[in-house]
């Protein structure tokens, strides 16, 4: 789970060929434990759900993705034009309003399928404007995927369900953001001052929240940990990544994230899916992965 994190604006202009097979494997090492890295965040930040709500965590998360971002991009923030300033504002409100999103639907449906449901957002991207058949079978893949996730059921949470699609668009629409933003500020300027706008927007919700029901230390380390596992460590792992890793590999790799979700909310939180729920996981991240694969091919 991205969701999306800080990661996700890191620029592509780090990225370059491997030099050696020790450094790649290192490289792909990097991936695997920041995946990891995010959806234990995800996982641990929940524990601190029933002291301090989804709000509180998220505003957390903010805080810690705003204190590292800033100290990675050091925008100048006086010398930002109103054409620079307006994709950065869109940008942290679609920050913030994902993070609180997922994470809210993670509360109501568990980390493996609200993460899976976030995924088509980035999928969404990926096949926008394509004009291959083929990709149009890898759509009808997913959406029969999230009718398996989504079927009638006694139990279902159909909020929960919509925050997740929420999700979605909102990481969709963070994508093509960070692409404007990208272009038209340097560096991580642009990401670092969205972070910081958007734990801005979060504060007084942190004050009111603290001051009505004052949280416990270990709430508190529990939502702290999740800033830095879902926010900090994929950052700087990306960073590494995608020096040594080819673009399209870590695309492909962030795939199986979904993957990752289902079983840290096995193993960490408990949360059993059954064989539906596996099934439409598996073709939600199938569908990601081929229609990846497919644009990666194109461009060769």
């Amino acid at each position: 789970m991205r969701a999306r994190t800080a990661s996700a604006s890191v620029p592509e202009a780090l990225a370059a060929p491997p030099e050696s097979g020790r450094v790649r494997l290192a490289g792909v090492a990097t991936m695997l434990g920041s995946g990891l890295a995010n959806q234990t965040g995800a996982a641990v930040g929940s524990l601190a759900f029933p002291v301090l709500g989804p709000v509180a965590v998220v505003a957390v998360r903010q805080y810690v993705a705003a204190v590292v971002l800033l100290a990675v991009g050091r925008p100048r923030l006086r010398a930002f034009t109103w054409r620079q300033w307006w994709p950065i504002v869109l940008l942290a409100l679609v920050f913030g309003t994902m993070n609180l999103s997922l994470y809210t639907a993670i509360d109501r449906i568990g980390l493996g399928l609200a993460v899976t449901l976030e995924f088509l957002g980035p999928l969404a991207i990926a096949l926008a404007g394509s004009r291959r058949r083929v990709d149009a079978l890898y759509s009808l893949l997913a959406a029969a995927g999230v009718v398996v996730l989504m079927r009638p059921q006694p139990s279902a949470d159909y909020v929960g369900m919509a925050l997740g699609l929420l999700a979605a668009a909102c990481w969709a629409s963070y994508i093509l953001l960070n692409r404007t933003v990208g272009r038209r500020v340097p560096g991580a300027q642009g990401s670092g001052a969205a972070a910081a706008l958007s734990a801005l927007l979060f504060l007084p919700v942190g004050i009111v929240i603290a001051l009505r029901q004052p949280p416990t230390p270990g709430a508190v380390a529990c939502a702290v940990a999740a800033g830095v596992l879902s926010s900090a460590v994929p950052y700087l792992a990306d960073v590494f990544t995608l020096r040594y890793v080819p673009a399209r590999a870590f695309g492909l790799f962030m795939s199986v994230n979904p993957v990752l979700a289902a079983l840290v909310g096995l193993v960490g939180l408990g949360q059993r899916l059954g064989g539906a729920e596996w099934a439409g996981i598996g073709a939600i991240v199938a569908a990601n992965v081929l229609a990846l694969r497919g644009r990666a091919g194109k461009a060769g």
